[in-house]
């Protein structure tokens, strides 16, 4: 049973939802990250999402694209990411870690030998951005083979007869993009994200995390009474950049975005704590 699985069904067993934090891996800069990552742990985390950093990241809204360009500046590469996964097993072997990428650089490197240096690191899951199902079969085999499941997204314009087809290919859980357009932008619709729940859940029983536009405790409370789980990603990213910005050491700016989490994860805890 994969880490990632056995963290839902001990979230579902104590009626709980998922929180589950995005980082860009190198933003703010390569020696803070694997801290980062135990202290979104520490303040409530339950999955871990670590961008790979890369040139034309086409999802993702102005506030994760600045963090990939920082990253990339700070020379991470997609080995650097699985060294820094690595690092965080050295002291958390439980928190299940997914990374989430474009195909390039996963193709270059070649789709065993990324499958394998994954599990090496002690990577749980992969979210490939830009590779549609349909073309997934080469990759898929040897996550399979070691062990790592595949997350899809499924979004808003997502046609209902092609979520049939995703969900058939994906293991882990569904991450679904709660708003149209790229990370960061538009707002919360939570009528419309129940509905699109509905659909996803009678074709699979798969978990649904539902992630953009989760940006503080009230819509992650909103989305957390009908999902399994929730993402924050351009909320963390903009409070550590633009404490930076505005004059805060990067520990300062830091510890803005662990306390923003930590009131997320109570928002959530209250909702699923309610009858």
């Amino acid at each position: 049973m994969s880490r990632l699985q056995t963290r839902y069904d001990a979230l579902r067993t104590a009626d709980k939802k998922a929180v589950v934090p995005y980082i860009v891996a190198g933003d703010p800069s390569v020696g803070a990250t694997v801290p980062l990552m135990h202290r979104l742990v520490a303040a409530g985390a339950d999955v871990l999402e670590l961008g790979v950093p890369f040139s034309d990241p086409m999802s993702e809204g102005p506030v994760i694209q600045l963090g990939h360009e920082r990253a990339l500046e700070n020379g991470v590469s997609l080995r650097g990411v699985l060294a820094m996964v690595s690092a965080f097993r050295e002291e958390d072997t439980e928190t299940p870690v997914v990374v989430m990428g474009y195909a390039n650089p996963v193709e270059r490197m070649g789709h065993e030998a990324f499958a394998d240096a994954c599990a090496s690191a002690g990577v749980d899951g992969v979210i490939t951005v830009d590779l549609p199902p349909e073309e997934v079969d080469g990759l898929n085999e040897h996550l399979i083979r070691v062990g790592i499941d595949n997350i899809f997204l499924i979004s808003p314009t997502t046609p209902d007869e092609r979520i049939s087809t995703i969900v058939s290919r994906a293991s882990g859980f569904i991450y679904y993009v709660a708003v149209k357009g790229v990370t960061g932008a538009g707002n919360l619709d939570v009528a419309d994200v129940r509905h699109h729940l509905g659909l996803i859940r009678a074709a699979s029983s798969l978990p649904v995390a539902v992630g953009f536009g989760i940006k503080d405790a009230a819509s992650a409370s909103n989305v957390a009474a009908i999902a399994d789980g929730v993402v924050v990603g351009s909320a963390l990213i903009d409070t550590i950049a633009q404490g930076i910005a505005n004059g805060d050491t990067e520990a300062a700016a830091i510890d803005k975005a662990v306390a923003l989490l930590t009131d997320i994860r109570a928002g959530v805890n209250k909702v699923a704590s309610a009858p």
